[in-house]
């Protein structure tokens, strides 16, 4: 049995996944709760950095299950923002019709709308029928609808969509796996290509991820190598955003996963490159977000990125408590502890529940409110943990999979957050359910925190 411990009174940091964490760092990966890769980030008139990841589905079933993006965004580079998932495969009409396969995806931002560009297959025989999708929204990171795919492009190993925006307002496309990679206008629309697509010539043993993006007059393009066992990341550049390319070499060595993915962005004067590891999972389709600081020596190349598990410093202020987060004790909660309610048992004043490690057990609250009309909200799990673990979240009938409990240290500190933003229906009426018997974690409360 688990120990059992006096729930602590705690001040709750705003949705902060915390994995190794100092003062002032968000650490890395910089979001635990789920498992995420292929990060693309971008900065919008907002002020927010968001970023735009694949999520790798657990349990793991391989690239085949790819499935549910969801964006995250900061304004500090270490409280980051579940915003929720923006597309699946079933809201895709054109798409395979057993899903799955939403691979490393990209966004824009044209004229007042946002355009979410992602690789998905059409048919059944998934690597011959690639197709880059597009979504559309007015806002950055939610109400995205299909508009269907970019014409004239796709087919065999055709992947990793990246658009680049440049100083002129001309967009262009990149795209390709395979050890194929091709570029090209967008007409003004962002769905419509402008002219033919060209083979990017002068990349040295390109693979796949492509990336573009300018400093100081010079086009940069990186992507990921054939590197064995473990891709690493090179780059080239160009006086041209359709190349041809010089090749520069590796600026991000291997990580601890057999693939690598990544963007570099600009963010309060300091820039930074995403990318995935598995340290957490140790498991290659089971990837997560990490970013660190991208430095450039003075004739332009690019330093050799340093991977580090405290990840980049604040470069704000830290993110305040919603006045709108309701909380809810696990003595307000109902318990199934699978053949027995009492084999949990069931919590008394102040205390915590315990023996989530049980098969079958669970935890329920079903008086959580959505507001008067709903909407977009966080549900972030305060836990004590000894061991990682998982917790399965159902809200409203809803399965939101598997979120991670990593360790804390001790059964009876709770600081571990865990986090993911669901919809909810308006009114108290919602139910959210904690499915445990994946490892050993000692629950405190929730919070509930509704999205502006």
């Amino acid at each position: 049995m688990l120990p059992y411990k006096t729930a602590r009174n705690l001040t709750l940091l705003a949705c902060l996944a915390v994995f190794g964490a100092i003062p002032g760092h968000a650490a890395n990966p910089f979001i635990t709760s789920i498992y995420t890769a292929d990060p693309s980030a971008h900065v919008w008139s907002d002020g927010r950095l968001y970023v735009y990841p694949s999520r790798d589905m657990d349990p793991p079933h391989g690239c085949d299950l790819m499935d549910h993006y969801h964006v995250f965004s900061t304004d500090n580079m270490v409280d980051w923002r579940d915003e929720g998932e923006i597309l699946n495969a079933s809201q895709v009409s054109w798409g395979r019709k057993e899903g799955g396969f939403m691979w490393a995806p990209d966004a824009a931002y044209r004229n007042g709308t946002y355009y979410f560009y992602f690789p998905h297959p059409s048919e059944t025989k998934w690597n011959d029928s690639w197709k880059i999708g597009v979504a559309t929204s007015t806002k950055p990171a939610y109400d995205f609808k299909d508009a269907g795919y970019i014409k004239g492009i796709g087919g065999f190993a055709m992947i990793d969509p990246a658009v680049f925006m440049d100083t002129d307002g001309q967009a262009y496309l990149y795209y390709g796996g395979g050890a194929h990679c091709a570029g090209v206008k967008l007409k003004p629309d962002m769905i419509e290509i402008d002219g033919d697509p060209q083979p990017m010539t002068g990349l040295t043993d390109f693979h796949e991820a492509t990336w573009v993006f300018k400093r100081n007059g010079v086009y940069y393009l990186t992507y990921a190598d054939n590197h064995p066992v473990h891709n690493q990341m090179q780059y080239a550049t160009s006086s041209s955003p359709l190349g041809p390319w010089t090749s520069c070499g590796v600026y991000l060595e291997a990580t601890d996963c057999d693939t690598t993915h990544g963007s570099v962005v600009e963010y309060k004067g300091q820039w930074y490159q995403f990318y995935h590891n598995c340290s957490i999972s140790g498991q290659g389709n089971l990837r997560s977000m990490c970013v660190d600081k991208l430095d450039f020596n003075d004739d332009g190349s690019i330093k050799t990125i340093v991977q580090t598990k405290t990840g980049p410093p604040a470069v704000g202020p830290a993110d305040e408590p919603s006045p709108n987060a309701a909380r809810y004790d696990a003595t307000t909660a109902t318990l199934d502890g699978g053949a027995t309610a009492e084999s949990l048992e069931a919590p008394a004043s102040g205390t915590s529940i315990r023996n989530l490690h049980l098969p079958g057990s669970s935890v329920q609250w079903s008086n959580v409110n959505g507001g008067d009309t709903g909407g977009r909200a966080t549900i972030d799990l305060c836990y004590a943990a000894q061991d990682k673990g998982k917790i399965h979240l159902d809200v409203n009938g809803v399965d939101y999979s598997f979120l991670n409990t990593l360790s804390t240290g001790d059964w009876g500190k709770y600081t571990g957050h865990s986090y993911l933003t669901v919809p909810l229906n308006s009114g108290n009426g919602n139910v959210i359910k904690l499915g445990g018997g994946y490892g050993g974690v000692n629950l405190d409360h929730i919070t509930v925190t509704p999205l502006p």
